[in-house]
Order: structure tokens, then sequence, then C-alpha cells
């Protein structure tokens, strides 16, 4: 009981990662109307330059998902944290007061502008680190029969930080102006991310170092330290000498385990975002004010929508060990096709209302319960030990990259028609389901180094039959 109570605290310390990571990329929504009028509107700036500044952050993200496998190698998973909740702490205030340390004035002004996205891209480099490395640290750390859950508990705290964001979104604009949600209320939004970020940074210096990472450095006695706190002492000692086979079995380099695993990933990653997650949760306000709602009601509408999400988060940790990775991907691809299909026809026949609002949540529900937790459980647990910061960094660069295209050209999309945008993102999901069915292995129950071994036989598999 008190080791596995050791393994949740330090879960969950990792997780606040994926709170931050959830603040960070949420608190846009509420704040996207707002950028509209103070920048776009005042510097007359078109759709796409709007689209570009919702979706600065995502700039830094690509940025931190590729540093993410440097910086975990080299300095390890605990300082690669430490490092983005600085990066989030400094994003938070920077955002929220641009004009800080460089203007006089706190004029819309395209030099403004420009500072604006460049403390957006600071805390984009955090949460790019921060969605590689927490559930790799979850993953490295968590016993095989419980790694899914407490992987999903990252997937969990994305969710719980986006749903925390949209109630100070809507507690910060509610009974307000909108003229002052416009000049001061964004700002406030932006800045409520520092708290969580300060408490993120305190309780990392709390937490160890993961034992594989201590092995790859030759620390086998802090390493031994730390699997003694989660396994009884003879488990802990056969874990650490398979660890270290696992390092003695292959060069690291990025395709030594063969190149089917790599494009796994990142066809993983890109599914992830081409069936259009982020366009609900970055424009979820907007798309509701397009339903006739007013500004209040629509940020009270995207509350709803994220008790949902958290609700269908819970589920996809209670059962990801239990039905296996799998059969939930399968299960929300067709769930979000519904979804995505429902919401193209109510905008083909403009009967935008409640029916455009339980199309939406049918489709976000059915990804928070399975592509939203399971991708990252997934990418935590799929790559060699040898392989797994450059494979997962180039995954999670993946992963921001397609978030980026989507998320940036959702605007403009939407300006050419509606209706061909959802059904674009219903496509994507139909196709990510028949990928996850031909291509995608089962990993429930398996060790990292059970998994590691599956792949260096497929590799020796194919090479047999390229030969021959």
């Amino acid at each position: 009981m008190k080791k596995n109570m050791y393994i949740i605290l330090i879960t969950l310390v990792a997780t606040l990662g994926g709170l931050l990571f959830g603040y960070d990329t949420a608190v846009i929504s509420g704040a996207e109307g707002s950028l509209q009028s103070y920048f776009a509107d005042s510097l007359k700036l078109s759709s796409l330059v709007h689209g570009l500044t919702v979706s600065s952050a995502l700039i830094g993200c690509i940025i931190g998902g590729l540093l993410s496998g440097v910086f975990s190698t080299k300095f390890g998973r605990k300082y690669t944290l430490i490092f983005a909740a600085i990066l989030f702490f400094i994003s938070a205030l920077g955002s929220a007061y641009p004009e800080f340390l460089f203007f006089e004035s706190n004029s819309p002004s395209y030099a403004l502008l420009t500072t604006f996205n460049l403390y957006r891209i600071i805390g984009g480099i955090g949460v790019g680190l921060a969605s590689a490395v927490s559930p790799m640290y979850i993953g490295e750390i968590a016993p095989a029969h419980i790694r899914g859950r407490l992987v999903s508990l990252n997937q969990f705290a994305i969710i719980f930080g986006m749903l925390v964001v949209y109630f100070v979104n809507w507690g910060i604009a509610r009974g307000q102006s909108l003229e002052w949600v416009n000049e001061i209320g964004w700002r406030l939004m932006f800045a409520s991310e520092a708290i969580p970020a300060a408490l993120f940074l305190l309780l990392l210096f709390a937490v160890p170092e993961t034992p594989r990472y201590l092995v790859s450095k030759n620390k086998n006695k802090k390493a031994f330290t730390v699997l003694n706190k989660i396994y009884e002492e003879s488990r802990a000692k056969a874990t650490l000498q398979e660890i270290n086979h696992s390092f003695d079995a292959k060069k690291g380099k990025l395709f030594s385990f063969g190149v089917p695993i790599i494009v796994i990933g990142v066809l993983l990653s890109v599914f992830q975002q081409f069936v259009g997650i982020n366009v609900a949760l970055y424009y979820a306000p907007r798309i509701f004010e397009s339903m006739g709602a007013a500004r209040d009601a629509s940020m009270f509408q995207t509350i709803i929508m994220g008790l949902v999400n958290v609700v269908f988060t819970v589920i996809a940790i209670l059962t990801v060990d239990k039905f296996g990775r799998k059969p939930l991907l399968i299960i929300g691809s067709l769930g979000m096709t519904i979804g995505m299909f429902g919401v193209a026809g109510m905008a083909f026949s403009n009967a935008i209302g409640i029916g455009t609002l339980i199309f939406i949540i049918i489709y976000t529900a059915s990804f928070m319960m399975s592509w939203g937790p399971v991708v990252w459980v997934l990418i935590s647990e799929i790559f060699p030990n040898k392989i797994r910061g450059q494979a997962v960094a180039v995954a999670v660069a993946a992963q921001w990259a397609a978030n980026y295209f989507i998320s940036s050209t959702y605007p403009v999309m939407m300006e050419f028609s509606g209706g061909l945008t959802y059904m674009f993102y219903g496509l994507m999901s139909i196709l990510s389901a028949l990928f996850v069915w031909k291509f995608v292995p089962e990993t429930k129950g398996k060790s990292l180094e059970q998994l590691e071994r599956q792949w260096s036989q497929t590799d020796e598999f194919s090479k047999e039959v390229s030969s021959s």
C-alpha cells in the first residue's frame, strides 16, 4: 500500500505538466475573441493572420517537442520538466502584459503583437516539453499492470486543466462589459496560469529521476533505490537487471528497431490532431456563439463540454488496462465519425442549434475516452528504452505540427464551407480507425522491456523477409 501511494504521489506531480499543457492550450479559447478585437480588428489583420496568432503557441510546441528528446536524454526527465515549468511561468506573465519590458504604451501595434506571439511561443515550448516528457516520466516509473491508468491520468490532468481554465475564463468575463474583457479581461486569463506553473516548479524538486534514465547514465544504485520504493526488493532487482539488458541489446539510433515503429508513433500523433479535436477546444466559444448563444452563455456551454471531457477521460482511465488500447481507439474513432458528420449535416442544413451541441458532445466524448489518453499511453510505452527520448520527440513534434496546421487553417476553411470542414474531420476519424485496426499493436499488460523484445523480433523478421 505504501509503495502504491508513493507511485501515485509522484505520478500526480508529473501530471501537473499535463494540467499546464491543458491550461496553456485552452486559455486561448476564452481570450480568442478579445485578441481579435484588440489586435486583429485594430490592426485590420486578415482571418489567416488571426488564426496564426491564436495558434502561435503551437510553433513553440513543435520546437519543444523536438527539443524534448535532446533535453530528456541529456538532462533527464525531471530537469526537463523543471525547465518546462519555468517557461510556463514566464509565458503566463509575458502573454498577459507583453508591453511590460519593451513598450511604454499598451496600445495595439505590430510590435506588441509580435511580442505577444513570442511569449506564447515560449509557453508553447514548455507545452511541447511537458507533453512529451510527462507521459514518458510516468511510463518509465509505473508498473506494467497499472501503466495505462497512470499515464492516462496525464490526459485527465490535461482535460482538467482545460476545465479549470474554462471556469477561470468564464469567471473573469462573467458580468463584465465586452469592452472590459477586450481591454483587460484577456490579460487576467493569461496571467492566471502563473499560479499552477509555480506550484509545478516547486513540487518537481520532491520527485526522483526515472530508473530507466538513471540506468542509461550508469547510475544503477540510484535506479535501484527508486525501483525499491516501487516494487518489493526481489522484483526491484529483477527489473533493474532487465532494464540493464535492454540498454546493452542495441545501439540507440532512431531506426535501430526498424522504421515501422517510428512511422506508427508519428501517425498516431498526426491522426490524433487531424480528427479536429483542438478546433473544438480552441474555438469552442466561437462555435457556440455561431449557434446563437450570447458570449457568457457560449463560455458556459464550453464548461459543459469540459465536464463531459472529464467524465469520459475517467472512463478511459478505468478501461485502458482492462479492454486494451486498440478497442478503445477504434470505438472512439467511430464515435468521432458520427459526431463530426452530424455537425457537418447541421451546418449544411443551416439548422444550427441544440442538435449541434449534442453532436459536438458525442464527438468530444468519443475522443476523450479514446484518442485523447490512449495515444499518450502508446507513445510513452511502444518505443524501446534506447531510443525512447528521440522517438517520443519525433512523434510529439509531428503531433504539434499537425495541431498547428489544423488549428491555423480552421478560420479560413470555415469561411469556405463549414459543412465541408467538419466532413474533413469526420473522414479523418474513419481513416484513424482503419489505421489502428491494421497497424497498431496491443500493448496492454506488457513491460516496456517486453515490448522492446517484440519490436526487435519484428525487425529481425522483416530483415529476413527482405533478404530472402
